[in-house]
């Protein structure tokens, strides 16, 4: 009988970029440190929201570049082995995305790195010379409604998924299917998740799926 296929699912901040995000290591390489912290308190305590977040980073973000870009995902705190078990899975003919509140601009540079699909909030094309749209900013239910068009996509059930997360961005993704990873999470997100990993190698944390049945 044909085995079947599993979508892995993984959040980017925090996760693959273990104590960090996209936002902030691209905010380092414009010397913005100060302010993108100030940022990321306001949406970790819900004084604002992803769309809100979005116009503010993207007003701090007047002089950003192609060039401020590819540095920031160059130096990114990674975990290791990102590539190696990306390409376990698609050995194995499993599936495997990234869906993340970043920008897309940065999230979809991991398509290169063998994710089948990379999806993050949709901002203008660097340098910015348009406003950015709220509309296209994601949340966490949104995680959920892109994991679902990638298993219509790929013919996947969503009880074939497991994410992986570190964050309560991530709890609904974590709701929905049956296997869930915390990566370097606080209690909150561990108590929810099938598994619990500490540590920098991804690796690692996947032996605690098994990607072959």
């Amino acid at each position: 009988m044909e085995r079947t296929r599993r979508l892995h699912i993984f959040d980017l901040d925090g996760t693959l970029i273990r104590g960090s995000a996209a936002p902030v290591e691209i905010s380092r390489q414009l010397g913005l440190l100060d302010e993108i912290g100030e940022l990321e308190r306001d949406l970790t305590a819900g004084r604002i929201g992803p769309p809100e977040y979005a116009v503010r980073v993207h007003a701090l973000w007047t002089d950003l570049t192609e060039a401020h870009v590819a540095a920031a995902f160059e130096a990114a705190p990674w975990l290791d082995g990102i590539q190696e078990v990306w390409r376990e899975i698609r050995e194995a003919g499993d599936y495997c995305a990234v869906i993340s509140l970043s920008p897309s601009f940065f999230v979809e540079r991991l398509l290169g790195w063998g994710a089948h699909a990379a999806h993050g909030s949709r901002f203008p094309e660097v340098p910015f010379t348009r406003p950015v749209d709220p509309a296209g900013i994601l949340n966490a239910a949104a995680k959920v409604k892109i994991a679902d068009r990638l298993c219509a996509e790929f013919g996947v059930g969503l009880d074939r998924c497991v994410a992986y997360g570190d964050s309560m961005s991530d709890a609904e993704i974590f709701a929905a299917v049956p296997t869930t990873v915390a990566m370097n999470a606080d209690h909150h997100l561990s108590g929810l998740a099938t598994y619990a990993y500490t540590g920098g190698d991804l690796r690692e944390a996947c032996e605690l799926v098994r990607f072959r049945e």
